[in-house]
């Protein structure tokens, strides 16, 4: 179950990754509004952004189905789209009032959600297509149906898993969505409190990547919250109001995260601060214009924990100011400088450059905590103790013609963390999140943290008897590709 759940929330991050680019083009759009020039451009850029929006349930059933189904197969991401469009479709309120001969407004209004924007339904659809790929892809019909054996059964097998859905659905969905929706005005009513809590457990959760789960609940519309929509579309958004579930990781990622960098590099012994600062700026400059975090924050949660509790806690108290004080600015895809530039111009942001004084306190707050903790207690943070790092495995490569090419650049690196994981006889399989390496292997005892530590991993952590993850950073993908190749090879 646990690696289940961490696998799906490695998916989750396929379809977040889109939603930069509907973020910039509302962002294109809101700038030509504020200069109140060209409106009819700007209303047609506009629409070209909030039609990414608007497909956002579409977009998470493929993204699941990718990422829970054995290789990312194109059939699969069709499965996905069949079965998305059979259960959407068949239980929309118009069609349900056929069938079912009764006045439209007699439907349970949650089956207004049967729509492309239905988050819960894409991960179902996800799930299922998934199921079918791993199960049917390799099946063999009899000779008269051979045609539809393989990988064209999949889209088959999804489509009728998906009128058993759509019955379930039919009978379940009504209970299960005012049992969202009372769980979402619940968290509402608790006002900058709730917010509190939502930025300690989602911090909380990252080692089991399970964050991005806690995430939809907020940020998309399970419980009728939809921050990131509401806020980028304007749609039903409340100025002040808006945005709290994401307005408060703004001071923690641009300026929280990199004073714990600092900090972390200050502390370091003298002979290992050169090599600390290497990890800690590349770490930093990523959370500061992109907000991706998990590199610095893998690099103490572990060997530090107490550390990583402290983060938790601040980043709730963050969200809690800026909610408290109805600060709002938000992002599409995390909380970095690109995001907040396009904040300033959205018109449902509410005194967003309060957020940026915010921030600053809270890098002096975090510099100082992260930096007395360290001291005081002795932790073995990156460059103290037991997390010294060794000198980087030289690259045979380098001096050689060819080493100027994409793939030479993490040639040594892949070996030597190929190395380091057993030899490639002990990896069962391979993906990768937005900063991770997720992989299983046959014997855990044959794992080497130090010598993948040494090739340039941020981190290492294991889970159960065959779970392994390999903190990379924000160039995981290369590192990845590079791998699966030599693997191949």
């Amino acid at each position: 179950m646990y690696n289940f759940l961490q696998r799906l929330g490695r998916s989750l991050m396929l379809p977040v990754a889109v939603l930069p680019a509907a973020a910039i083009i509302i962002g294109i759009a809101n700038v030509l509004k504020a200069m109140n020039t060209a409106p009819t451009v700007a209303e047609f850029i506009f629409q070209c952004g909030l039609a990414v929006l608007e497909q956002l349930g579409l977009l998470f059933a493929i993204g699941v189905a990718l990422g829970m189904a054995k290789k990312n197969d194109g059939s699969v991401a069709l499965a996905a789209v069949v079965g998305y469009f059979v259960v959407t479709s068949v239980l929309k309120p118009e069609k349900l009032a056929g069938i079912l001969r009764i006045k439209e407004d007699a439907i349970n209004i949650g089956f207004d959600q049967m729509n492309n924007q239905n988050v819960f339904v894409g991960l179902l659809i996800g799930l299922i297509a998934a199921f079918c790929y791993n199960k049917f892809s390799a099946t063999e019909l009899p000779t008269a149906l051979s045609f539809f054996s393989g990988k064209r059964l999949v889209p088959i097998m999804t489509a009728f898993l998906s009128v058993l859905l759509s019955l379930v659905l039919f009978f379940v969905w009504p209970f299960v969505y005012d049992g969202i929706v009372a769980f979402g005005k619940w968290i509402i009513n608790f006002g900058p409190f709730g917010a509190f809590l939502y930025g300690v457990f989602n911090r909380l959760l990252i080692p089991t990547g399970l964050h991005h789960a806690l995430n939809a609940v907020f940020w998309f519309d399970l419980g009728g919250i939809n921050d990131i929509a509401k806020f980028q579309s304007g749609d039903g958004a409340i100025k002040g109001i808006t945005g709290r579930y994401m307005a408060g990781f703004f001071p923690v990622m641009m300026f929280g995260v990199p004073a714990a960098a600092l900090a972390m590099y200050q502390t370091a012994v003298s002979k290992q601060k050169k090599r600390v600062a290497g990890l800690m700026l590349a770490g930093s400059i990523s959370a500061f214009f992109v907000g991706v975090t998990e590199p610095i924050e893998f690099a103490f949660m572990f060997a530090a924990p107490v550390l990583f509790v402290i983060h938790a806690l601040l980043t709730g108290l963050s969200l809690f100011i800026a909610a408290l004080f109805h600060w709002t600015a938000g992002f599409s895809f995390s909380a970095g400088l690109i995001d907040f530039l396009l904040s300033l111009v959205n018109p449902v942001s509410n005194y967003p450059l309060m957020l940026m004084v915010q921030g600053i306190v809270f890098f002096v707050i975090y510099y100082v905590v992260f930096r007395a903790a360290i001291q005081i207690f002795n932790l073995n943070t990156p460059g103290r103790g037991d997390e010294e790092i060794a000198d980087p495995v030289a690259d045979p490569s380098e001096s050689d013609e060819n080493s100027a090419k994409p793939a030479g650049k993490y040639s040594a690196m892949s070996a030597q963390i190929i190395d380091g994981l057993g030899g490639k006889e002990n990896i069962t399989t391979l993906t990768n999140c937005a900063t991770r390496l997720r992989l299983e292997v046959d014997d855990i005892e044959k794992l080497n943290k130090n010598q993948i530590k040494q090739a340039g991993a941020a981190g290492v952590t294991t889970s159960g008897k065959h779970n392994v993850q390999v903190i990379i950073g924000t160039h995981v993908q290369q590192v990845a590709d590079e791998v699966e190749k030599q693997m191949e090879s």
